[in-house]
């Protein structure tokens, strides 16, 4: 079985709905706040870079002990309450009239730490072939809230400062929890040897030597993302000619073709099992752009083709690498493996907001991207040394009826077969997906089962 399951198609939509509404209303102060920020009381670059990087500092505290948690009580109510805090955040930043404030309420939105536990809520509604795809379709979708929120932010600046940006945050989290309330599936999970308590989960997960590479990845992905987007507004502006309000008409055309070149890339990751070598070449083409910019940012072509070799690089990785945390994790510890893989990721946007600002602030532009260039360099050579990801299989068991009271003890009886290291049970969809290694499969106990359908 080749193509996704209604289930799977649902709950991708679903998650890629509610990603984006978190996304726009996130990155639509991106683009905006290195210019209009100056603008609030007290305000200096250095709290200007720390107002955009407190968002992922609280992330990266809290990432870990929520995705932990939703190994535990499940992962649907932590993600309405990390929306909720998204919009109460996005009204004290709304309401205040300096860069104190501002600072306060991106703290709070930054509290609602959730991305590692929406990952985890996707790869257990998705099964292990399709989920490089599920991812990418993730990845995609912030990449097309990135294009909206570059257009939408310039324009709502414009018209109703950065108060209304940040209203407008508040009803993208409120929007975020509608949609997980009434649309996201609640699958029912069962694993084998979960850890007995939260240090040894902790300890399994933070240890793991390829999982290691993948956190430094991420780490230097979004450290690099958020030192160039303190940066590339400015250069657009005084380099390139164009007003803060047209920025987004060079970020969608560049986005777009990014979506292009990343497509066929998925696929040969997955059908030809070439996973290591795209990564690899993906890091290679972030280098390349940071090496580009370092030599040639004077003009607006200059520019945009930089901007294309970043983003293809960029949101390439964006799907690749929660796919291969979630291939590789150890079992029982999905949502774990996410948290610290989100924490990674948020701290290093934590660390590039003010980095960008201070290397630009007190060096050359192309000294700034020297250095991030050098960084990219150094994730290459980590990269190259990780061992290929497993190519694990799915089973799909179809049921004429399941109810919810007895998907627990059907998906614990699945996860006792011989080979089965991974079991959803979707009583809405009345299937099981199970992630199975077939040289060890029991299949006759499989067999066993009263299942209408089997699939692979």
């Amino acid at each position: 079985m080749n193509a996704m399951t209604s289930g799977e198609r649902r709950a991708v939509i679903t998650l890629a709905s509610l990603f984006s509404l978190r996304m726009i209303g996130l990155f639509m102060i991106m683009p905006v706040f290195a210019i209009y920020g100056r603008s609030l009381a007290d305000s200096t670059p250095f709290l200007i870079g720390l107002a955009v990087g407190i968002y992922a500092l609280a992330q990266a505290l809290l990432q870990i002990p929520l995705s932990q948690l939703s190994d535990r009580i499940g992962r649907k109510r932590l993600v309405l309450a990390g929306m909720l805090l998204f919009a109460i955040g996005g009204a004290v930043a709304a309401l205040s009239t300096n860069i104190w404030g501002v600072i306060i309420g991106r703290a709070i939105q930054g509290s609602g730490a959730i991305s590692g536990v929406v990952m985890a809520l996707l790869a257990d509604l998705t099964r292990v072939e399709q989920r490089t795809k599920a991812m990418a379709a993730i990845g995609m979708s912030i990449g097309v809230s990135f294009g909206l929120a570059f257009v939408a932010g310039p324009l709502l600046a414009g018209h109703f400062g950065l108060s209304g940006l940040f209203w407008t945050t508040s009803i993208m989290g409120l929007g975020g929890m509608a949609v997980c309330y009434w649309l996201v599936p609640d699958p029912v999970t069962s694993v084998k040897l979960v850890p007995s308590t939260y240090w040894e989960q902790f300890r399994d997960a933070l240890g793991h030597r390829e999982l290691v590479r993948l956190n430094w990845g991420i780490f230097s992905l979004h450290l690099i993302m958020a030192a160039f987007f303190m940066t590339v507004p400015v250069l657009l502006k005084n380099n390139g000619g164009l007003e803060a309000r047209l920025h987004g008409w060079v970020y969608l055309p560049v986005l777009f073709l990014s979506f292009l070149t990343i497509v066929p890339a998925i696929i040969i990751a997955e059908k030809k099992r070439r996973m290591k070598g795209v990564f690899v070449s993906a890091i290679a083409m972030l280098v390349l752009s940071m090496i580009w910019l370092s030599l040639m940012h004077g003009t607006l072509v200059q520019l945009v083709t930089g901007l294309a070799l970043f983003f293809i690089g960029f949101n390439l990785l964006e799907a690749l690498l929660p796919s291969l945390v979630s291939k590789i994790c150890p079992p029982g510890s999905k949502g774990t493996a996410m948290g610290i893989y989100s924490t990674s990721q948020f701290l290093g946007a934590f660390i590039g907001s003010p980095l960008g600002g201070v290397l630009s602030g007190h060096f050359s532009y192309g000294f700034l991207f020297a250095v991030l260039a050098v960084l990219a360099g150094v994730w290459l050579l980590v990269a190259s040394r990780m061992a290929p990801p497993p190519f694990l299989s799915s089973i799909m068991l179809s049921f004429a009826q399941i109810t919810a009271a007895e998907a627990p003890a059907l998906a614990q009886r699945l996860r006792e077969v011989a080979g089965v290291e991974d079991v959803v049970v979707l009583v809405e969809e009345g299937v099981a997906y199970l992630k199975v290694d077939k040289q060890h499969l029991d299949e006759a106990a499989l067999q066993s089962f009263p299942a209408t359908a089997v699939a692979a």
